[in-house]
């Protein structure tokens, strides 16, 4: 059974950092995209950035570019998001989600990064960025 667990999450002041981990269990991390996303109170669940596990590519939304670093360790079949100068406007859950396909689709899925297209989800971890 596909299974993804966040870890990481917490509380930080801003201009802190913090690393988030997606554990992928019952599936290899080839050929998928592995998006991060986030919900905050009120808002709609947005895409954050996205991976492909094949080769590496890497996607951000404008909001995190420069900020935010995805990055995957296939062997431990984990994903990371590596979160630097974080804003309060970063407080939210962050979930990971996967799917699977081969380049193009992987291509594609990061590109839109839409979270109808993710069938694979994990629980949520919360951020909060406060002092």
């Amino acid at each position: 059974q596909l299974q993804l667990v966040e870890s990481g999450g917490g509380l930080v002041q801003p201009g802190g950092s913090l690393r988030l981990s997606c554990a992928a269990s019952g599936f290899t991390l080839n050929n998928y995209a592995i998006g991060w996303f986030r919900q905050a109170p009120g808002k709609e669940r947005e895409g954050v950035s996205c991976i492909s596990s094949s080769d590496g590519s890497t996607y951000y939304a404008d909001s995190v570019l420069g900020r935010f670093t995805i990055s995957r360790d296939n062997a431990k079949n984990t994903v990371y998001l590596q979160m630097n100068s974080l804003r309060p406007e970063d407080t939210a859950a962050y979930y990971c989600a996967a799917e699977g396909g081969l380049a193009p689709q992987v291509h594609r899925l990061c590109t839109l990064l839409r979270m109808a297209d993710f069938g694979s989800w994990g629980q949520g971890t919360q951020v909060t960025v406060s002092s």
